[in-house]
């Protein structure tokens, strides 16, 4: 990945996640995905944090939007690697976060949340 397909791939998921556009979010990544994050593990009842497959994916995301209805992203920083992109955001709650996403191709098949700090709840998601 290069820079210019770099800044487009962040553009659109940026979009997405602000649109809340599940579909659209989930397009950028490949069928047997694994993500990783925290709040997963705080969302999803007898969740490990990991999730895997885009179905899995599909029902945390689907869960974090159902609690968190004012969630937006604003990208601070892009950072690029071999095979790999670190998009650096602030969310709703002004809390820093890494979206850490690994490529095989145009899709991601592995991704890792990491939040900034020792809030409980980095996220902003309400209960049940």
């Amino acid at each position: 990945m290069d820079q210019v397909a770099a800044q487009e791939f962040v553009g659109s998921w940026v979009r997405a996640w602000n649109a809340h556009d599940l579909d659209a979010v989930l397009a950028h990544f490949a069928e047997q995905v694994t993500f990783r994050s925290p709040v997963a593990a705080q969302l999803l009842d007898g969740s490990d944090g990991v999730l895997r497959g885009k179905a899995a994916l599909r029902a945390y995301w689907a869960e974090g939007l159902r609690r968190i209805p004012d969630l937006r992203f604003e990208v601070v920083g892009t950072y690029l690697g071999v095979d790999s992109l670190v998009i650096n955001y602030r969310n709703q709650k002004g809390v820093l976060v890494n979206e850490v996403l690994i490529f095989d191709g145009p899709r991601v098949v592995e991704g890792h949340g990491t939040y900034l700090g020792t809030d409980a709840n980095p996220a902003g998601s309400r209960s049940g």
